[in-house]
């Protein structure tokens, strides 16, 4: 039985705790958030002792794992000090994306949970469904053939005005690691931006990426767009055929080439993912199954280090738009 602490109490803290309540083997015991109506109410709804400092839940429960869902600036943050805290004792912890806004944060905790020989995970649910695991395969079977393009859609409705770069750094570390995780590592970046009328954030994005293996691609961002219609959408393409997900989960079709007939895999509505927040339960089901297993800090599946590399290629992006669209070289890191 693996017992889990969650720290951060507001929305995504609480999917945390709902889901960490339903994966077997797992116990969740604590609550944390410097709020105390919001820990409050969560250790009521989910029946767990409640926390406003984290040392003292630290001190006073026994945890395995630590899941980090406080926000801050960009929505990252207030992710370093709770985190630098559980790697210090030696737990394994997940954070919310980005794994922090700051660059040398997140190199920061990479470095320290390597030295403490924990495991360190990142949020990146997007790719944790059915459809991005059959594509995957499909790529690693070599039903593609050598990769040419990868393309990717997010776009949302968000009026956050927070800081120049919240569309960015807030939302497209999902976007950046699903490149990744079917593309590889990203070598060079090239950035358009746009601000919607009224806006004083550069809301909406086209970046040029070249990935190391060759193959090239481009992501579409915006936070101008309407959340009632569909908001994501990613397309492979290689020598033997192309793939393209629909929505994070709700589809994957594969183009063959030269051939009529197409391979299409469906959410089935009563056996499926209930939803997108069903995401959320895959990763820290995955997350848990490896711990189980014992999987080593550094093969882990969205590891601090694959959310380091997607942040890289942001903050390349954003210098390049700093620099009047100017190609970036990307510091390569592992790829995913």
């Amino acid at each position: 039985m693996l017992k889990v602490a969650v720290v951060g109490l507001r929305n995504i803290g609480k999917l945390h705790c709902r889901y960490y309540q339903e994966i077997p083997d797992v116990k969740l015991v604590a609550v944390c958030d410097l709020d105390e109506k919001l820990a409050e109410a969560a250790a009521l709804l989910f029946g767990v002792t409640s926390y406003t400092d984290f040392n003292d839940l630290l001190e006073n429960e026994d945890v395995d794992v630590v899941s980090i869902a406080t926000g801050g600036i960009e929505n990252g943050s207030h992710h370093f000090a709770p985190a630098m805290m559980a790697i210090e004792k030696g737990k394994d912890v997940l954070v919310e994306k980005p794994l922090s806004n700051q660059l040398s944060e997140a190199h920061e905790m990479i470095a320290f949970a390597k030295e403490k020989g924990v495991r360190l995970a990142c949020n990146l649910n997007h790719r944790f469904a059915p459809t991005a695991n059959k594509a995957k395969n499909w790529i690693e079977e070599g039903t593609l053939g050598s990769l040419l393009y990868v393309n990717m859609k997010l776009t949302i409705g968000n009026p956050n005005e927070s800081t120049p770069w919240i569309h960015l750094r807030a939302l497209h570390p999902h976007s950046i690691d699903v490149m990744r995780y079917f593309g590889g590592d990203i070598r060079r970046v090239q950035a358009f931006m746009t601000k919607a009328p009224g806006r004083n954030v550069w809301s909406t994005a086209s970046i040029n990426m070249e990935f190391s293996s060759g193959a090239v691609g481009h992501l579409t961002g915006s936070y101008d767009m309407d959340n009632r219609h569909p908001i994501e959408q990613c397309e492979v393409a290689g020598t033997k055929g192309r793939f393209v997900i629909d929505d994070v989960y709700n589809e994957v079709t594969l183009y063959p080439h030269q051939q009529s007939e197409l391979t299409v895999i469906r959410n089935s509505v009563l056996t499926g993912m209930e939803g997108f927040n069903a995401t959320f339960k895959n990763r820290l089901q995955t997350f848990i199954n490896e711990i189980k297993l014992n999987v080593a800090p550094d093969e882990i599946s969205g590891s601090g280090m694959e959310a380091l590399a997607a942040q890289t290629v942001i903050e390349a992006a954003i210098r390049s738009q700093q620099n009047n669209g100017e190609v970036i070289e990307v510091r390569v890191q592992k790829g995913g």
